[in-house]
Parts: structure tokens; C-alpha cells; sequence
């Protein structure tokens, strides 16, 4: 497995610079961000960032230095994206057990005495938090989940249940698109991946000038462009798309079928005028959470798009401060 060296690099420096150690674990080779994960406890859990298509772990970097400075950080790169190697599975729950696995690794090496259960706060975005959604109703072994935070999502079904309606298909193209590996795959590359992976980032932020200032800083675009245009980036994130049109979809339904719900504080973030103009937040969300669960919302207004942890950090990093102080 080739990695972009540039974008690595890159990423490397920019989590160093914020105190984060890196490190490649697993025969899963999951590499991660983290800090303070021995000092985990029950009243500080460890925050497990999880981000989305088409980026990596760099898009956390604004976020990090907001949060609170004592809290255990694990920022991960999905498997197939950033720095980690591909699966041979790439289903929600698959991928989710790798990242676990590679936490619990982690706290192993750097704990003189780790807990059985791992305290941890799931924050995930986009396909992040279809990751983070599938580990709070599964579960995961040797963690105790406190809560989750799902950003700028809809459940998987529910999304798919939109195709029905002719402009959703045409905002959300790229479900179905993707979902064909093969011809996804010649025809991304026939276009380029790194003219892919721009376009999609410029069709879904914002229109917030600061927002996109503070999306494209340090050069992000570099970072997630090189590491998109790696052949098993590519790969990995069209079968991504495809685990989500068949075996992510068979679990909600039976998920749904068997009463298996949310059973943790959940907090909702997601952008006022792009998914919060076409779903009713929390509603959207009610049957998909347990009874007497706590359910808080964030939206982002003046324009914030899909990537608003990098267009509005600030307003982000407060409103999961306030929630984990809730917890």
C-alpha cells in the first residue's frame, strides 16, 4: 500500500503540532492521532474523531485545539482513507470493530493500567458517523459508549428512502454513483480523483466566505486531494458507498425490525440550509432512538455546508463541549 507522502506529511506536522502521537497498529494497519489516552476515565472519556468521504483525520485539526485540553483524543483514519490500509470488509460494523480494536491497542501501550472497558465518546462525521451510529446500536467489546455525536446525517435507510424524489437523487447522485465500484472507479479516474475529491468538497461546503477560508486553510485541499488519488483510497471508498447500499442498509432494517435503538445520549449537528432544509431535526431521528434517551441539536446557519467542523469549529467545539459537560 502506497501513501501519498506529501499529504501525509502534511497531516503528520499539523496533529504533532497539536500534541497528538502518531501511530500505525493492527494487522488492520489503522493509523491514528491521539493523546492523553491513559488518563481515560468514566468522568473524561476518550473522544474517538471518525471522519467522512472524501477526507481524513486532518479535518479535525480545527476542532482538537477547541475541545477540552484534559480530554483523551483518538482521531482515526477510516480504513482505506488517509493512512490506513483497506479491509477486505467495508461495512459499518467492520470497520468500526478495526478502529476499536485499534484503540484499545493504543490504550494498552499507553496505560500502566487499562480499564476493561474503555470509556469513549463517539463524534463522527459523515460516513464517520454511519460508523459511529452502527457501533452505538451494535456495540463494540471492551468499550462502555457514554454518547455519540453524529454530524450532517440522516440514518442510511432513511436517506435511501429519499431516491424516490427526483431532486434528492440529483443532490445525492454520488450514493448510487459510487455504489457501482467498477465503473465508478474507470470513470473517477478517467476524470482524475484529485478533480473528484475537489469537486465534491466545493459541491457540498458552503457559501460562508469565512467558512471557506477556514475549510481550505492549511492546505487541506493538498492533504485530501494526494491521499484521494491513492489507487486504494479510491477503492475502498467507492466499496464504502457499496457496503451502504446493501449490508449497512440490511442491518438498519433489521435494526428497526427488532427494536435495536440509539440507548446513549446522542447530540445532532448539521448544517441549517443544506440536509436541515430537506429533514425536520431531531424528528427525523426519533425511531431510531431508545425511549427517555437525551437528544440535543446543533444547527449551523449563515451559510455553513456539509464540512462545518472546518467552516465553523468554533460554534462546533461549543456545542459538544456543552453536551459532553451534560454527560
Amino acid at each position: 500500500m502506497a501513501v501519498s507522502t506529501t499529504a501525509l506529511q502534511i497531516q503528520d506536522e499539523k496533529f504533532k503540532s497539536l500534541g497528538l502521537d502518531k501511530k500505525v497498529v493492527n494487522a488492520e494497519q489503522v493509523c491514528s492521532y491521539s493523546r492523553n489516552l491513559g488518563a481515560a476515565t468514566d468522568k473524561n472519556p476518550v473522544l474517538v474523531l471518525i471522519h467522512g468521504y472524501p477526507q481524513s483525520s486532518y479535518m479535525w485539526r480545527h476542532l482538537i485545539p477547541l475541545l477540552p485540553p484534559s480530554a483523551p483524543i483518538f482521531a482515526v483514519d477510516l480504513p482505506g482513507y488517509g493512512a490506513s490500509a483497506p479491509l477486505e470488509k467495508h461495512d459499518k460494523l467492520s470497520i468500526g470493530n478495526a478502529i476499536i480494536a485499534a484503540l484499545r491497542t493504543e490504550v494498552k501501550r499507553t496505560s500502566s493500567s487499562p480499564p476493561s472497558a474503555i470509556p469513549i465518546v463517539l463524534i463522527g462525521h459523515d460516513r464517520g458517523a454511519r460508523v459511529a451510529h452502527r457501533l452505538a446500536v451494535s456495540g463494540a467489546q471492551s468499550v462502555d459508549i457514554f454518547g455519540i455525536c453524529l454530524i450532517d446525517i440522516v440514518p442510511t435507510t432513511t436517506q435511501w428512502a429519499a431516491s424516490t424524489n427526483p431532486r434528492e437523487v440529483t443532490t445525492y447522485f454520488h450514493w448510487l454513483f459510487l455504489a457501482n465500484v467498477s465503473l465508478a472507479i474507470r470513470m473517477i479516474t478517467s476524470f482524475g480523483p484529485a478533480n473528484w475529491c475537489t469537486e465534491m468538497i466545493n459541491n457540498w461546503s458552503g457559501k460562508s466566505p469565512s467558512g471557506q477560508t477556514s475549510l481550505k486553510s492549511d492546505d487541506s485541499l493538498s492533504v485530501y486531494t494526494n491521499f484521494f488519488a491513492q489507487p486504494h483510497t479510491l477503492e475502498a471508498s467507492c466499496k464504502d458507498y457499496e457496503a451502504g447500499a446493501s449490508v449497512d442498509v440490511d442491518a438498519q432494517k433489521e435494526d428497526q425490525t427488532s427494536g435495536r435503538k440509539i440507548r446513549v445520549p446522542l447530540l445532532l449537528v448539521y448544517s441549517e440550509g443544506y440536509i436541515g432544509g430537506r429533514y425536520d431535526f431531531p424528528d427525523v431521528w426519533e425511531d431510531w432512538v431508545g425511549e427517555g434517551v437525551s437528544v440535543r441539536t446543533k444547527s449551523w446557519g449563515n451559510g455553513i455546508g456539509h464540512f462545518g467542523a472546518e467552516e465553523a469549529p468554533e460554534e462546533t467545539a461549543g456545542a459538544i463541549k456543552e453536551w459532553l459537560g451534560e454527560l
